[in-house]
């Protein structure tokens, strides 16, 4: 199978197929035929696009079985295109036939239960199986590259269809048309760093080295995104999701009018609920329709994406997320004091609820480019909130006035707390700055292991690092919407394994709240402390490492250790305890016999430091 051939291939002919599908597609009764799918897509281009669908359904299957059931259906696909059309094989949802297919195979485990369910309580338990937390299936390992060209030059063809495979199965929330674009870069890397056998390139180490991270990047970015807006999606359900979406692409396109704007909302959360239910082939064309739509109507929405537009397909999207937002309309009014001034306010939203307040979310999240997503619905429930209470009282002017000071503290508090953070990062640094993280995210989820909670808060760092020396109007966006993924990842971490109680609700109570109600947390009451066992602390010679990466990971897992041992622990004890530790190791780093030091100072740093702590 030529692989990239398939890819140029679905670049060029995909959004002809868009364009020749009818507007009211998404209606007709044949959405799901199978036949209609392959004349569409064509043979090649739907193969590709099977192949990842079963990858990503079965992680734990080989590349040959994932390349013999995307045969298989293909070739049911092609006699359904053609003359079998009105078979009842054929004539099965889409979905229903990738997982029979799925289900009929031999010699594939912990698929019974599943396939014992009937549609659509299977597909969920599909869905619910698949797993892209790190280490369910073993990393990318980096092959030497004098091994990697040669089995490029041999095998160019079958290495692309492979590599698709390996992504597909290692995160199985992406999207097709982001593989099918990674698999570009990655044949491009190939092409580039191995040269051909006449020009053989001259350092292909350095290459790789060079080029990778643009292909790993952004499968990790957007697999992280994707599954992110999934799981709101889930917990949070289809009304949150298209505020979120509102607020956003009020940002981006601001001089656009409510009516242009609400019907991206309802295509975009349409092609969400797509994607996340796993239906990759109405998810491509979901995101087609809407690219097409955006593009040829660039002059009512923005004057910032016509280079996006330029761009192949497969590249379009990503660009238009990440252009700048177009500049406010001439003219707008920097308030909105019709939403609150109005005498017959209350009728309106008694009337039009959910539809006033979206056109109050419009207005105020065009308006403010410099805050983030998730303060604005903030902003909007503080909003919905007045308007219940207020309308009650029958004198809703008076009420609504108050609203304005309420909404005026609520700013500066977000704005405060990202200033402080910032304001520590800058004077601490990295690691010290991460060290204020784990103390902190310790206390208030101790049941994380040191893994988790050095992950977490090396993520939260790189925000400071990335965020914090962007000018004050793009400061909040880039800092609360980029937390804002860490914390989901903390909360699916929770919805897998729970955490505690008080994550427990910061995760289920409001996606608007959730950064504000984590950072209120406090030490886990309930959290049972380590025990002093002779083991909880050690000491080696590894500790007079001179890599001093290596050193800071081990200082950051006693930290944990330690807050664990004492959840009560104060900076004052910390720093105590830390300068001890310090004079230890600088003592027995110039010892001759290094473990024997650490095995004699090791146990009474303990008692000195249980002195300390228990001061």
């Amino acid at each position: 199978m030529n692989w990239r051939r398939i890819i140029y291939v679905i670049l060029l002919v995909s959004l002809t197929v868009v364009k020749a599908l009818p507007r009211s597609y998404r209606d007709t009764e044949e959405k799901n035929s199978i036949g209609q799918r392959f004349s569409q897509l064509q043979e090649n281009n739907f193969k590709a696009i099977a192949m990842i669908m079963f990858a990503q359904y079965v992680q734990g299957g080989t590349f040959g079985k994932a390349v013999k059931m995307a045969e298989d259906v293909t070739d049911l696909a092609k006699r359904c295109a053609a003359a079998a059309r009105d078979s009842p094989e054929c004539l099965k949802p889409l979905d229903r036939i990738f997982l029979d297919t799925i289900c009929q195979e031999e010699n594939l485990p912990g698929f019974t239960d599943c396939c014992a369910k009937k549609d659509p309580e299977r597909n969920d338990c599909f869905l619910a199986l698949k797993n892209s937390s790190r280490g369910f299936i073993s990393p990318f390992e980096r092959p030497n590259a004098e091994a990697a060209c040669k089995n490029h030059s041999q095998h160019q063809h079958s290495l692309t269809g492979y590599f698709i495979y390996e992504v597909s199965r290692r995160h199985p929330f992406l999207y097709a048309p982001t593989i099918l674009s990674v698999a570009l870069r990655y044949d491009e890397m190939m092409h580039d760093c191995c040269g051909s056998a006449e020009a053989p390139t001259h350092n292909p180490e350095e290459c790789f080295r060079r080029q990778a991270p643009k292909v790993v990047k952004p499968v990790k970015e957007q697999g992280l995104r994707q599954e992110h807006t999934c799981e709101i999606l889930k917990k949070f359900g289809e009304r949150t999701l298209k505020a979120l979406k509102l607020v956003q692409i009020s940002q981006k396109f601001p001089k656009a009018d409510f009516v242009t704007v609400n019907k991206l909302v309802v295509d975009v959360a349409n092609m969400h609920k797509d994607c996340c239910r796993g239906d990759t082939l109405d998810c491509m064309r979901d995101r087609e329709e809407i690219l097409h739509y955006v593009c040829t109507n660039q002059d009512v929405l923005s004057s910032k994406i016509k280079k996006c537009c330029e761009k192949p397909l497969l590249q379009r999207s990503e660009c238009i997320i990440n252009a700048e937002n177009d500049d406010k309309p001439a003219g707008l009014s920097p308030h909105v004091r019709e939403f609150i001034e109005d005498k017959g306010i209350c009728d309106r939203f008694a009337q039009e609820k959910d539809a006033h307040l979206a056109r109050f979310l419009y207005e105020y999240s065009r308006r403010h480019p410099e805050f983030s997503a998730q303060m604005l619905l903030r902003i909007g429930k503080g909003y919905e909130d007045l308007l219940k209470e207020c309308c009650k009282t029958g004198a809703p002017e008076g009420c609504c006035s108050r609203g304005e000071e309420e909404l005026k503290k609520h700013i500066y508090e977000t704005e405060s707390v990202m200033k402080t953070s910032c304001d520590i990062y800058k004077e601490k640094g990295d690691y010290y700055f991460q060290n204020e993280l784990l103390m902190s995210f310790t206390k208030k989820m101790p049941q994380l292991t040191s893994a988790e909670l050095i992950k977490f808060t090396k993520q939260m760092t790189a925000i400071g690092s990335k965020c914090c020396q962007l000018s004050q109007d793009k400061l909040l966006p880039c800092a609360e919407e980029n937390l804002d993924l860490v914390l989901g990842e903390i909360c699916r971490r929770h919805l897998a394994e729970p955490i505690n109680a008080g994550v427990c609700h910061c995760c289920s109570s409001s996606y608007a709240l959730r950064r504000p109600c984590m950072g209120k947390l406090e030490m886990d009451e309930n959290y049972v402390p380590l025990s002093l066992t002779p083991g909880l602390f050690t000491f080696h010679e590894d500790l007079c490492t001179t890599e001093e990466e290596k050193l800071q990971h081990k200082k950051q897992e006693m930290l944990i250790t330690l807050i664990k041992y004492k959840p009560q622990l104060t900076q004052e004890q910390l720093a105590s305890v830390t300068a001890a530790f310090t004079a230890m190791r600088e003592q027995c780093c110039k010892e001759e016999n290094r473990e024997a030091c650490f095995a004699k100072e090791g146990p009474e740093l303990i008692k000195r430091s249980e002195k300390m702590l228990s001061a």
